[in-house]
């Protein structure tokens, strides 16, 4: 889905245009990968799951021991700068921290002043087509680092493996290792078997997953039973439903797998209702009812 990028970033405490926007060559984040980044949903002008967002964000910076001189007003003060100043009605924000500048060396300091960079852009969320459709998605050869659950920027893996699905015509892929489905290329992954919702329990194998999180509280409310565990291939080809969340599409229903269409191409219950009630969840947060 084509999204719409701001004309003005936010860049080590200044705001500019984009085209203006520029890091050092010597950036770890360039070098390395070496940073970790966040995908925040905007609907009406605000922000949603902001304080979900806020504690895996400065988890994954602790994690890899990156040091942020701001704290949570001050950081949420530059993205809604960055709303206001872009008109951004609904879409979401990117944020990138690195490590910082410094000549190359695998090792790093301690002093090191951080990177910090943010945009803004337009993208449907609440209404999102694909929604009503249905997508498509691959199964693909996990062949990410040991530790998923830190939300890094050193994305390859999941550029080719998402690539890949593009090229087949599918809207996302989904991770297998050792016979199991760790999650999405972007994206956490559910099925639905006889009416329990199943999904893979938190570990250094996934990432922490906020609309994860919502959903299976929704889920708790509703009295649909959950059962935290691995999940095979075939176990998601045979399911009753499948479905995946991510910060740009709340959730989104399966209808297929590879070449194995999932209840029938139609989209399931349980996956309607999850998603109507995680649309209410954002709607109150963000002062639409």
């Amino acid at each position: 889905m084509a999204s719409k990028l701001g004309e003005i970033v936010y860049v080590n405490g200044k705001y500019m245009d984009k085209k203006d926007a520029k890091i050092s060559i010597f950036d770890r984040g360039f070098i390395f990968g070496d940073g970790i980044y966040e995908v925040v949903p905007i609907i009406n002008s605000n922000l949603a799951n902001k304080d979900d967002f806020w504690e895996r964000f400065t988890r994954s910076l602790n994690e890899i021991e990156i040091k942020l001189n701001f704290t949570k007003e001050q950081v949420l003060e530059i993205i809604y700068n960055l709303i206001k100043k872009n008109n951004i009605i609904e879409g979401a924000v990117y944020l990138e921290i690195t490590r910082g500048v410094a000549p190359r060396n695998f090792i790093f300091l301690d002093d090191l002043e951080p990177t910090f960079v943010s945009f803004v852009y337009e993208c449907e969320i609440l209404n999102n087509p694909l929604a009503k459709s249905g997508i498509k998605i691959i199964s693909t050869d996990d062949l990410r680092w040991k530790r998923r659950d830190i939300k890094s920027v050193s994305l390859l893996a999941q550029c080719i493996a998402k690539t890949k699905a593009y090229k087949l015509g599918a809207n996302e892929c989904i991770m297998v290792e050792n016979g199991h489905i760790t999650e999405g290329g972007s994206s956490s992954f559910f099925i639905v078997k006889d009416d329990v919702l199943i999904t893979k329990p938190l570990s250094n194998e996934i990432l922490p997953g906020i609309r994860r999180k919502t959903i299976l509280k929704i889920a708790s409310k509703l009295n649909l039973k959950v059962d935290e565990r691995n999940i095979t291939l075939d176990e998601a080809y045979k399911a009753n439903e499948v479905f995946m969340s991510a910060a740009t599409w709340v959730l989104l229903p399966v209808i297929q797998i590879d070449d194995k269409s999932i209840n029938g191409g139609k989209i399931g219950k349980w996956s309607k209702v999850l998603r109507d009630e995680y649309v209410k969840v954002i709607k109150k947060e963000v002062g639409l009812i």
